[in-house]
């Protein structure tokens, strides 16, 4: 009997159908498991309770036993903090606009590029190489400090009320020595001791930072990636700044109870440990990254070309061949098409979960199973993380690592993108079935919004281990084996004596 339309139809639906059921299947093999929850009411409560350690608390316990289940050498690096206020209002704000921002003419988004910063600030699209020499014309981001807009000047006017602070306390010391002398009739010496100390200053702060305010500025205009004040689309996107910067800080503030929770997870397992080391290094650092994320919706197969901001680049292409899969099944890059693998570098990065949207701005659920956050545990394990709407990740990074000599550690990541039928085959091992299986849906005109704050110390920040713990504990050799291909071994890049700009650069220049 002849083959109908409608059966061929129907024969398709159901290869359709199978196809995905495969993908499906496959993403299942590395489905999100043994990813710490934690409440915000109780982040609050146990904060409160750490801060009366005489008062035992069987929460505070619970929390810091979650932390290492989280952080720990076994943990996967992330913890999901759900109920923040404000946040899914903040969320369902902020993300579209992102979207907003990316699909602006390219003659609007010039306007607010930085070249000078290395596109580290403002707009960036395909300026970035990752996983070898592949630009990352995948997605665009928009870079902001959502603390300071100018870090440099805020620095400058916190060193001028320091001085105004320490002369009027050198100037009751030298009352307080007056007043001594006249009492015990020692005549001046208390008064010049008093006055020597106050004008015999060190050449750096406390912080590591040039006592001169002229040597710092060398140093800041020297680093303006760092340095480089925010620049906004005023006049294209207006709504952008304020709902930005208000998640930024928010996520700033709920990190700080994180950090406070995982600085009693260490002290209580390293004496050498400098107490409240990590939330004093988010509390006092003005230096803080974020990163508006937009992930462009795949090209589809008759695409001859990738365009990146207007302008047609060979070198931003990827295709899909037998040798690729291969490949990429050796080193984990079927799973890195929208984003490479990496370790984030700061302490710790707030990210908020990701949502979908269609060409016309519309939320729509995620096309594609098996896209999304995956994550490489220690023990070489993929799982892909499926963060709720309503739920804030922390993702524990390089500096924290350092600081805590490996007691915490930063897991490499990398985000999987919608299928649209052309790039990189996806799937588990590299698999015919789950390649064949991602051909059969589509994420065309699906894009990708999302958030990500990095919080880190500032530029001269210290990058010293604590006492007790060795660079063999930092990152442990076995460890490194299971790192995919294009992340580097942190030891690699920090050495002991660093400071956190000279380790930012260190990394920079070992992925970019």
């Amino acid at each position: 009997m002849p083959t109908t339309t409608a059966a061929r139809d129907g024969e398709g639906a159901a290869a359709a159908a199978a196809a995905a059921a495969a993908a499906a299947a496959a993403a299942a093999a590395a489905a999100t498991t043994g990813v710490v929850t934690i409440s915000y009411h109780d982040l609050i409560s146990s904060s409160q309770q750490q801060q009366q350690p005489t008062q035992p608390s069987s929460l505070h316990d619970n929390l810091l036993t979650k932390i290492g289940q989280a952080y720990g050498e076994s943990g996967l690096g992330i913890v999901l903090i759900t109920d923040v206020p404000q946040f899914p209002t903040l969320r369902s704000t902020l993300l579209p606009l992102i979207q907003t921002l990316a699909t602006l003419p390219p003659s609007q988004l010039v306007r607010v590029e930085c070249p000078k910063a290395g596109y580290q600030v403002g707009w960036s699209h395909g300026r970035e190489r990752v996983e070898g020499d592949r630009f990352d014309a995948g997605k665009g981001s928009f870079y902001f400090n959502p603390l300071v807009d100018d870090l440099e000047m805020a620095v400058l006017n916190r060193r001028k009320m320091m001085r105004r602070l320490n002369a009027s306390a050198d100037a009751d010391a030298a009352s307080d020595a007056a007043a001594a002398a006249a009492h015990d009739g020692n005549g001046g010496d208390n008064i010049d001791s008093a006055s020597n100390a106050a004008t015999d200053q060190p050449t750096t702060n406390s912080n590591g930072e040039p006592q001169d305010d002229a040597q710092f500025q060398i140093v800041a205009r020297s680093n303006p990636a760092f340095f480089a004040p925010n620049v906004w689309p005023t006049e294209s996107v207006p709504e952008l700044e304020d709902v930005a910067k208000e998640m930024g800080r928010l996520i700033c503030s709920v990190g700080r109870l994180v950090a406070r929770l995982c600085d009693g997870y260490v002290e209580s397992r390293c004496p050498g440990y400098p107490r409240g080391k990590l939330e004093a290094v988010l509390s006092q650092s003005l230096c803080c990254k974020a990163r508006l994320l937009h992930y462009f919706p795949p090209p589809h197969d008759d695409d001859d070309d990738v365009v990146v901001d207007g302008r047609s680049n060979d070198a931003t292409k990827t295709t899909t061949t037998a040798s690729t899969t291969t490949a990429a099944s050796e080193d984990d890059t079927d799973y890195s098409t929208w984003c490479g693998w990496h370790n984030d570098h700061g302490s710790l990065t707030g990210l908020v979960p990701a949502m979908f949207l269609d060409s016309n701005g519309n939320e729509v659920p995620c096309p594609d199973p098996s896209a999304g956050l995956y994550i490489k545990s220690r023990s070489g394990d993929l799982v892909r993380v499926e963060i709720p709407p309503d739920a804030l990740a922390f993702q524990v990074g390089e500096t924290t690592q350092i600081h805590t000599g490996g007691i915490l550690q930063a897991t490499p990541h990398a985000v999987q993108g919608c299928s649209g039928g052309s790039g990189r085959s996806s799937g588990s091992g590299g698999s015919a079935a789950s390649a064949s299986a991602k051909k059969g849906r589509s994420g065309g005109g699906i894009s990708r919004e999302t958030f990500a704050v990095f919080m880190e110390p500032e530029y001269h920040g210290d990058m010293d281990i604590p006492g007790g713990r060795t660079v063999d504990d930092t990152q442990k050799r076995e460890a490194e084996v299971h790192l995919p291909r294009s992340v580097r071994v942190l030891r690699s890049r920090w050495k002991e004596g660093m400071n956190f700009g000279e380790f930012s650069d260190a990394t920079f220049a070992a992925f970019h």
